[in-house]
């Protein structure tokens, strides 16, 4: 039996067919010109958690590369936005790992955010030049662990290949000194907008202890409908 779920591809158009725990919380959004839809969104609240660390990465490394804000301003304004982004991350993803057991993603989220964190305002606060050269692989590393052991845990091929997108990323920041801070924006906000708009591939489902009996036939249901478009 293969460890990866080989009956999805690695990256692919988003899946119609929802399970209870992507239904909950998700937001859809459609743009109809005489029945003929121009533009449709649709984004579960996993998807929802990518585009809260899209924005937030995104501000955090492109306010140093294109603004002159002090650095003490920063570290304090991005570890507030860094903590509040944990807490609205654990609240719209908590229904979701807790159904598919997965609840070590947040605590191992939570763990690396705060680590990196803390890290970097050590680095700023108490002028350690080693940290503050290495800022932006410091948090490319960060998330290559992440996605790392997200790929392993969830048996994700996508992960593991953000993992190593992220890890090829930090030796190229040596090629272009003076944009470090855009091309880690680059990376970071644009893998997570991508797995917002894209369906990534996991282990195959399983009966959840947390659903009932209804709705774990309906996820059952919803699978064999994705399974035979």
């Amino acid at each position: 039996m293969s460890f990866f779920n080989a009956q999805e591809p690695i990256l692919r158009r988003k899946q119609v067919h929802l399970d209870i725990q992507d239904l909950q919380g998700l937001i859809r959004w459609r743009w109809q010109v005489n029945q003929q839809t121009l533009v449709s969104w649709l984004y579960t609240r996993i998807d929802q958690v990518f585009l809260l660390w899209g924005w937030i990465t995104g501000l955090i490394f492109l306010t140093p590369q294109f603004f002159a804000v002090s650095w003490t301003d920063q570290a304090i304004l991005w570890s507030a936005l860094s903590v509040a982004g944990v807490a609205v991350m654990t609240w719209l993803a908590w229904f979701w790992v807790t159904v598919e057991q997965l609840r070590w993603l947040i605590y191992l989220w939570c763990e690396l955010v705060l680590v990196g964190v803390a890290l970097t305002d050590y680095g700023i606060f108490v002028g350690s030049a080693l940290i503050l050269a290495n800022l932006c692989a410091l948090w490319l590393g960060l998330c290559a662990i992440g996605y790392g052991l997200m790929g392993l845990g969830m048996r994700s091929r996508t992960f593991l290949l953000m993992a190593g997108l992220h890890s090829l990323a930090i030796p190229l920041l040596s090629w272009v000194p003076a944009y470090q801070f855009l091309l880690t924006a680059l990376v970071v906000s644009g893998s997570l907008f991508a797995l917002a708009e894209l369906q990534w591939d996991m282990r195959p489902p399983s009966e959840s202890k947390v659903l009932s009996a209804e709705q774990n036939s309906f996820n059952q249901q919803q699978q064999q409908l994705r399974l035979s478009n």
